[in-house]
């Protein structure tokens, strides 16, 4: 790379966009931008998050299960200190770090984004939809009787309380991605002008409701009749003007861009969006329309440019691809799990494999849901919906995802002889078990200091 070792890192990821919603995933509506930026690097067709915002942005930035975090889902106090984020290993490198946008890691000084790695930041602790608070004349009422203090925007530096900014209110909402934008720009520029290498983490608010489609977007073009189609072509936008920064700052051949989603969409919520062929969607887990995603990528050359690939990538895996591309694997904790791969070889073109095998998928009640081994699938349990129970089948379901993506027909049920693949996989559950017994799970809100050194003879 050709002005410094290590790579900048500019990391985009929108709320509750579908697989297949963007153009290059086959959606209706254009999304130009991001179809140059996957046509220039890579474009995952097996991408997977975990169930909930908390939880994905959980394992993004700890490159691990959500569920060992106590982050599993999105009522969670968030992040323990003690956690050590990408941001805090990146920081500890040498690297400039930055936030920009949505949080939900935790909401109290102490949980913050600056209180995690990040140098700076600014956006909402927590989610978009507190932005409709406000809207309802009863939570004006007791706001003001209670004294509580409504929805904000923050911002906050390393080292300082973080301070409200203004309201987080339908008034901003049309607009909060061209400010989440403008401020991460910004500090590209500056990044750009400055002697470090920098990791920036933009956190979109699109598609996530309560929305409203920004002016510039709102019904300005006859081929898109609704807002969901509106706001998919600001978000294309809005990625392009951060891969503009990028270039006119003049440090793309030492920049990595992704673009990515934290979950999946929710068509059946009235809304829109498009999961692809898959089953399901937000508030079906573990079904793959609720656990697959878009995500694309571009790493400077000779990392390879047009790539599509069906190897298995998730969310977990940023922490230790990151810290490798950034010369700093040596970084990472050994004082704990982690359950992401090392995919940098992948994505230099050094390697055939991401070397992702399987992945495990918890549900919001920290359940071990399914496990997926290439095309086997496996589920433990599931859910039809926002309004239905998790519960457990009679028998474990196992789908062939090559012959049947929308999972409609569980093996078991017609061939019975399938339970190699049910062996198969339950390896990876053993493995999993097993390091509980050194590594408990860190309960949600827990004051965690660590685990106890181990025991030497």
């Amino acid at each position: 790379m050709s002005k410094q070792p290590r790579p900048n890192i500019v990391f985009i990821v929108a709320d509750n966009l579908g697989w297949g919603d963007l153009s290059c995933y086959g959606g209706v509506t254009p999304t130009p931008r991001i179809d140059k930026l996957a046509a220039e690097g890579v474009r995952f067709t097996n991408y997977t998050v975990e169930s909930q915002c908390t939880p994905t942005r959980s394992a993004i930035l700890t490159g691990r299960q959500s569920v060992r975090s106590g982050t599993y889902r999105v009522t969670s106090p968030g992040l323990a200190p003690w956690e050590y984020t990408l941001a805090n290993l990146l920081s500890d490198a040498g690297y400039a770090t930055s936030l920009w946008g949505k949080w939900h890691l935790g909401d109290v000084e102490g949980r913050l984004p600056t209180d995690q790695g990040f140098d700076e930041w600014w956006g909402y602790r927590n989610s978009v939809d507190e932005a409709g608070y406000t809207t309802y004349a009863a939570y004006n009422a007791i706001a003001k009787a209670q004294g509580l203090e409504t929805p904000k925007l923050w911002e906050g530096k390393r080292g300082e309380k973080s301070v409200a900014v203004c309201e987080l209110d339908m008034k901003v909402r049309p607009r909060l991605d061209e400010l989440i934008v403008e401020k991460a720009a910004d500090f590209i520029r500056r990044a750009a002008d400055g002697e470090k290498p920098f990791f920036t983490y933009i956190a979109f608010s699109h598609i996530h409701p309560p929305e409203r489609a920004h002016p510039d977007f709102d019904q300005t073009d006859p081929k898109r009749l609704g807002m969901y189609a509106d706001i998919l072509a600001e978000v294309d936008y809005r990625v392009g003007q951060l891969v503009d920064a990028v270039e006119q700052a003049g440090i793309a051949d030492d920049t990595i861009i992704v673009f990515s989603s934290d979950n999946a969409a929710w068509p059946e919520g009235g809304f829109g969006g498009s999961n692809g062929p898959w089953r399901g969607h937000f508030f079906t887990p573990p079904a793959e329309g609720c656990m697959r995603v878009p995500a694309v990528l571009r790493c400077p050359k000779p990392a390879p440019a047009g790539l599509v690939t069906d190897e298995m990538f998730s969310a977990h895996d940023w922490y230790k691809t990151f810290a490798a591309l950034a010369g700093a694997a040596d970084r990472i904790p050994t004082d704990r799990p982690i359950d992401g791969v090392d995919a940098s070889g992948f994505l230099l073109g050094e390697a055939e494999h991401t070397g992702r095998e399987a992945i495990l998928f918890f549900g919001p009640d920290g359940s071990l849901m399914s496990v997926k081994r290439g095309n086997i699938k496996v589920w433990y349990y599931y859910s039809e919906g926002l309004e239905q129970p998790i519960v457990a089948p009679q028998f474990p379901l196992v789908f062939d995802l090559g012959s049947d993506p929308g999972e409609t027909t569980p093996l078991f049920g017609s061939k019975m002889d399938v339970g190699w693949m049910m062996a198969l996989v339950a390896g990876y559950v053993r493995e999993y078990r097993r390091s509980l017994t050194r590594y408990p799970n860190i309960k949600p809100g827990e004051e965690f200091a660590g685990y106890p050194s181990p025991a030497v003879d």
